[in-house]
């Protein structure tokens, strides 16, 4: 047993060695501006970034990051870094998003490309391998995107993973791991995992219905049928709507000038609809009939989903309506657990949002009290006054 702990222990020193963080970016000054590289493809209308950490943050100069600052347009940023594959290690694209603007309808997410971006073309239809994070179009559109390329074509995730829609700083972390199994975590918590193959449609179905197969002719499938011994009443069969028997012919009616008066109609009381035989069981259900499935020959299984052969450029292209929101703390690795060390350490940032957030509120709503004209409070005073007195007495009905 000692062994096998040395053994244990020696293998995790190793994989901690070999471990490797490929780019990384916290935007510390304004040197971001000399590594990033701004689209200029034609035909769009980009906004421009600055940098800052907000109105509201845990540290001024810890928490700076990239913010939009123009509404209403498309952003096109990206930066390239050294080359390389995921192949037989796990991969964690994280990055955190604060919208602080309270944003209604924007992107928050980025895109890995492999090293043929042409960065100052960058746009919407530029191929890429990754895109990841965070989308907001009003109350219908909230949720994070997980889209893989695959053979040329963009899948997007099956399943819906809600993102985050307040206005303090969330983390988003993508793993991708090499048996082909994934988690998505939000503030380092787990909100959705599991197999590539099974939640995105890269490879065509295992199983499809055998064309061959068709559902025999005296099959029934009908779990009921009408009571053949069942026979309509006699008396069934009354009219829907009969003649109002209370109405009568009014004294100015002119038969030569209006026609012939008929009383209006009205439902019939009497009246029970259309008449149908009861239903029974039947006898020769044979349930339902399932179509028979063989092996997909189009299917072949793919042990790489999960690697991506180069990647060398992270981007942020996207559109907002209302501008304001932070990008910030990149982080492009194999090491989940150092992923994981930092997404701890940003808890602070947001209990430091939150706290500067409630002392601005709280003072704003003080400065409100005290810019309200002098016959507003009197008014408020007077009708307070009004409330707490007591009922006068009528002295009339004494």
């Amino acid at each position: 047993m000692k062994a096998l702990a040395l053994a244990v222990v020696s293998l995790l020193a190793i994989y901690s060695v070999n471990c490797e963080v490929f780019f990384e970016e916290k935007f510390p000054d304004d040197s971001w501006e000399s590594n990033w590289v701004y689209s200029e493809h034609p035909g769009k209308e980009f906004g421009k970034f600055k940098l800052t950490a907000g109105k509201f943050f845990n540290d001024p100069e810890e928490d700076k990051g990239l913010q939009t600052s123009e509404d209403a347009r498309f952003y096109a940023l990206s930066r390239k870094f050294k080359p390389f594959s995921n192949e037989g290690k796990p991969l964690v694209v994280q990055f955190s998003v604060k919208h602080e603007q309270d944003i209604d309808c924007g992107g928050g997410y980025l895109k890995v490309f492999d090293c043929k971006l042409d960065q100052k073309d960058m746009h919407g239809e530029s191929p890429y391998e990754i895109m990841f994070g965070p989308d907001i179009c009003g109350p219908g559109t909230k949720k994070v995107h997980v889209i893989f390329s695959y053979k040329g074509k963009n899948h997007l995730i099956k399943k819906d993973i809600r993102c985050k829609d307040d206005v303090y700083t969330h983390l988003y972390t993508l793993i991708v791991k090499p048996d082909n199994t994934y988690e998505v975590l939000i503030d380092n918590e787990k909100v959705e995992s599991g197999e590539l193959e099974a939640d995105w449609d890269f490879l065509p179905p295992r199983k499809i219905k055998d064309p061959e197969a068709k559902k025999p002719e005296d099959w029934d499938d009908r779990a009921t049928i009408p009571d053949p011994d069942d026979k309509k009443p006699e008396d069934w069969d009354k009219p829907e709507h009969i003649p109002d028997p209370d109405a009568s012919k009014p004294d100015d009616w002119d038969d030569e000038m209006d026609g012939e008066w008929e009383p209006p109609m009205i439902d019939n009381p009497d009246y029970k609809g259309v008449w149908a035989p009861k239903q029974i069981d039947n006898p020769a259900y044979k349930g339902p009939w399932v179509h028979p499935e063989i092996d997909n020959p189009e299917y072949t299984p793919d042990a790489s989903l999960y690697k991506r052969n180069e990647l060398c450029a992270v981007g942020l292209d996207l559109w907002q309506v209302k501008s304001g929101t932070i990008f910030d703390n990149f982080l492009i690795t194999d090491d989940v657990e150092a992923a994981k060390e930092r997404g701890e350490a940003l808890k602070k940032t947001l209990e430091g949002e939150k706290k500067m957030k409630n002392e601005q509120d709280e003072a704003e709503r003080e400065k409100e009290k005290a810019e309200k004209p002098d016959d507003e409070e009197d008014d408020e005073d007077l009708d307070d006054e009004a409330g707490d007195a007591a009922p006068v007495e009528d002295h009339d009905e004494l």
